[in-house]
């Protein structure tokens, strides 16, 4: 009878969660087992989606300022102010992430943080990764 080796084999990776749902994330450089597939990320799509309507509701005059959207959503509102600012993304990068072509490390609460108002610069700081 043959000794029983053992082989200990290390597969590097993170679990995000993205849109409430978790999601595998390889390494760079490492080949990945499955066909890379779109990754909606739904929450990302809504506070998108959510910025929008409000910038035309400013627009359009329904609110006068940002602090009668948060009175009306019930919300605070620096929450309104960096949703709003969603808005002002590339029009590239929105498209991306409606597509599912976001970069792994992109969420929202990146992009809930200041970005560059540029389209350019954004690409250019990795925003679109794209």
């Amino acid at each position: 009878m043959e000794p029983v080796q053992t082989v200990t084999i290390e597969v590097p990776f993170t679990i995000r969660k993205r849109g409430g749902r978790r999601q595998v994330i390889t390494p760079d450089g490492a080949s990945a087992w499955v066909s890379p597939r779109a990754r909606i990320d739904s929450t990302m799509i809504k506070a998108i989606a959510r910025g929008f309507r409000w910038r035309k509701l400013l627009e359009t005059g329904v609110y006068g300022t940002i602090d009668e959207i948060a009175k009306a959503e019930k919300i605070n509102p620096s929450y309104v102010s960096r949703v709003l600012r969603l808005t002002l993304l590339a029009p590239s990068i929105v498209e991306a992430i409606l597509d599912g072509r976001q970069p792994a490390e992109m969420t929202l609460a990146g992009l809930m943080e200041p970005f560059p108002v540029g389209w350019r610069e954004q690409l250019e700081a990795g925003y679109g990764g794209i």
